[in-house]
Protein backbone atom coordinates (compact mmCIF):
# COMPACT_ATOMS: atom_id res chain seq x y z
CA UNK A 1 0.00 0.00 0.00
CA UNK A 2 1.52 3.34 -0.79
CA UNK A 3 1.30 5.80 1.76
CA UNK A 4 -0.23 9.36 0.17
CA UNK A 5 2.60 12.09 1.19
CA UNK A 6 1.65 14.94 3.28
CA UNK A 7 1.89 18.93 2.23
CA UNK A 8 5.47 19.74 4.66
CA UNK A 9 2.95 23.21 4.64
CA UNK A 10 -0.34 21.40 5.78
CA UNK A 11 -3.48 24.09 5.31
CA UNK A 12 -6.07 23.37 7.98
CA UNK A 13 -9.09 24.02 5.80
CA UNK A 14 -7.40 21.11 3.40
CA UNK A 15 -6.93 18.71 6.14
CA UNK A 16 -10.22 19.96 7.16
CA UNK A 17 -11.93 18.65 3.75
CA UNK A 18 -10.01 15.72 3.69
CA UNK A 19 -11.08 14.33 6.98
CA UNK A 20 -14.94 15.28 6.09
CA UNK A 21 -14.61 13.30 2.85
CA UNK A 22 -12.96 10.41 5.07
CA UNK A 23 -15.72 10.76 7.58
CA UNK A 24 -18.03 10.56 4.46
CA UNK A 25 -16.49 7.55 2.84
CA UNK A 26 -16.22 5.23 6.18
CA UNK A 27 -19.95 6.28 6.91
CA UNK A 28 -21.10 5.10 3.75
CA UNK A 29 -18.79 1.98 4.12
CA UNK A 30 -20.19 1.18 7.44
CA UNK A 31 -23.92 1.98 6.40
CA UNK A 32 -23.60 -0.73 3.41
CA UNK A 33 -22.16 -3.55 6.03
CA UNK A 34 -25.04 -2.96 8.64
CA UNK A 35 -27.90 -2.08 6.10
CA UNK A 36 -26.48 -6.27 5.38
CA UNK A 37 -27.53 -6.93 8.74
CA UNK A 38 -31.17 -5.05 8.53
CA UNK A 39 -29.57 -2.01 10.29
CA UNK A 40 -29.56 2.02 9.43
CA UNK A 41 -26.60 3.77 11.41
CA UNK A 42 -28.87 5.73 13.54
CA UNK A 43 -30.50 2.50 14.95
CA UNK A 44 -27.53 1.19 15.16
CA UNK A 45 -26.24 3.63 17.02
CA UNK A 46 -29.30 3.38 19.35
CA UNK A 47 -28.53 -0.61 19.99
CA UNK A 48 -25.18 0.01 20.64
CA UNK A 49 -25.56 2.91 22.78
CA UNK A 50 -28.04 0.67 24.66
CA UNK A 51 -25.35 -2.47 24.84
CA UNK A 52 -23.16 -0.05 26.86
CA UNK A 53 -25.86 1.49 29.36
CA UNK A 54 -29.69 -0.07 29.42
CA UNK A 55 -31.85 2.19 31.27
CA UNK A 56 -31.20 4.95 29.36
CA UNK A 57 -34.49 7.27 29.06
CA UNK A 58 -35.42 8.69 25.84
CA UNK A 59 -33.82 12.12 26.84
CA UNK A 60 -30.24 10.61 28.04
CA UNK A 61 -30.20 8.50 24.53
CA UNK A 62 -30.45 12.23 22.45
CA UNK A 63 -28.25 13.51 24.70
CA UNK A 64 -26.20 11.01 23.95
CA UNK A 65 -26.06 10.44 20.58
CA UNK A 66 -25.96 14.43 19.91
CA UNK A 67 -29.66 14.56 18.27
CA UNK A 68 -33.13 16.14 19.60
CA UNK A 69 -35.73 14.19 21.40
CA UNK A 70 -38.00 14.40 19.00
CA UNK A 71 -35.08 12.28 16.56
CA UNK A 72 -35.37 9.62 19.09
CA UNK A 73 -38.54 9.48 19.76
CA UNK A 74 -39.82 8.10 15.94
CA UNK A 75 -36.45 5.56 16.08
CA UNK A 76 -37.64 4.05 19.35
CA UNK A 77 -41.18 3.56 18.66
CA UNK A 78 -39.78 1.63 14.91
CA UNK A 79 -37.57 -0.05 17.31
CA UNK A 80 -40.05 -1.33 19.93
CA UNK A 81 -41.92 -2.41 16.91
CA UNK A 82 -39.28 -4.34 15.64
CA UNK A 83 -39.16 -6.11 18.76
CA UNK A 84 -35.71 -4.93 19.47
CA UNK A 85 -35.87 -2.53 22.27
CA UNK A 86 -38.58 -2.39 24.86
CA UNK A 87 -39.71 0.46 26.79
CA UNK A 88 -40.23 -0.08 30.90
CA UNK A 89 -42.30 1.88 33.55
CA UNK A 90 -39.50 4.13 35.64
CA UNK A 91 -40.84 4.07 39.52
CA UNK A 92 -42.56 7.44 40.12
CA UNK A 93 -41.72 8.96 36.77
CA UNK A 94 -44.95 8.58 34.83
CA UNK A 95 -43.65 10.94 31.96
CA UNK A 96 -40.09 9.04 31.15
CA UNK A 97 -39.51 5.09 29.91
CA UNK A 98 -36.77 3.28 30.16
CA UNK A 99 -34.99 1.84 27.16
CA UNK A 100 -33.72 -2.07 27.36
CA UNK A 101 -32.49 -4.15 24.58
CA UNK A 102 -34.83 -7.27 23.86
CA UNK A 103 -33.00 -10.57 23.39
CA UNK A 104 -33.37 -9.91 19.57
CA UNK A 105 -32.03 -6.81 19.97
CA UNK A 106 -28.85 -7.37 21.65
CA UNK A 107 -28.10 -10.08 19.16
CA UNK A 108 -28.45 -7.78 16.40
CA UNK A 109 -26.58 -5.16 18.84
CA UNK A 110 -23.88 -7.69 19.16
CA UNK A 111 -23.10 -8.37 15.14
CA UNK A 112 -23.62 -4.76 14.07
CA UNK A 113 -20.30 -4.13 16.39
CA UNK A 114 -18.49 -6.97 15.16
CA UNK A 115 -19.19 -5.46 11.47
CA UNK A 116 -17.62 -2.26 12.56
CA UNK A 117 -14.86 -3.70 14.58
CA UNK A 118 -14.17 -5.95 10.98
CA UNK A 119 -14.15 -2.98 9.04
CA UNK A 120 -12.02 -1.27 11.39
CA UNK A 121 -9.72 -3.69 11.31
CA UNK A 122 -9.46 -3.82 7.57
CA UNK A 123 -8.59 -0.14 7.68
CA UNK A 124 -7.48 1.67 10.82
CA UNK A 125 -6.51 -0.82 12.48
CA UNK A 126 -3.67 -1.36 9.04
CA UNK A 127 -2.22 2.13 10.30
CA UNK A 128 1.11 1.54 12.50
CA UNK A 129 0.97 1.53 15.88
CA UNK A 130 3.03 4.81 16.42
CA UNK A 131 0.87 6.14 13.90
CA UNK A 132 -2.04 5.66 15.11
CA UNK A 133 -1.42 6.82 18.57
CA UNK A 134 -0.40 10.17 17.20
CA UNK A 135 -3.57 10.32 15.05
CA UNK A 136 -5.22 9.57 18.41
CA UNK A 137 -3.51 12.73 20.11
CA UNK A 138 -4.25 14.85 17.47
CA UNK A 139 -8.03 13.97 17.17
CA UNK A 140 -7.91 14.32 20.90
CA UNK A 141 -6.35 17.51 21.04
CA UNK A 142 -8.88 18.52 18.48
CA UNK A 143 -11.48 17.54 20.02
CA UNK A 144 -10.67 20.03 22.65
CA UNK A 145 -10.10 22.96 20.86
CA UNK A 146 -13.53 22.49 19.22
CA UNK A 147 -15.36 21.45 22.84
CA UNK A 148 -13.46 25.16 24.01
CA UNK A 149 -14.93 27.05 21.09
CA UNK A 150 -18.43 25.86 21.57
CA UNK A 151 -18.15 26.54 25.25
CA UNK A 152 -16.99 29.96 24.48
CA UNK A 153 -19.89 30.63 22.35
Amino acid sequence: MSRPEPSPHADPLRVWFRFIRLSRRVTAAIGTELRALGLSIPQFDVLSTLTEREGLTQQELAERLYVTKGNVSGLIDRLVEAGLVERRAIPGDRRSHALHLTEAGRDLAVRGLAAQAAYVGRTLGRIAPQDLASFERLVLEWRELARADGAAR
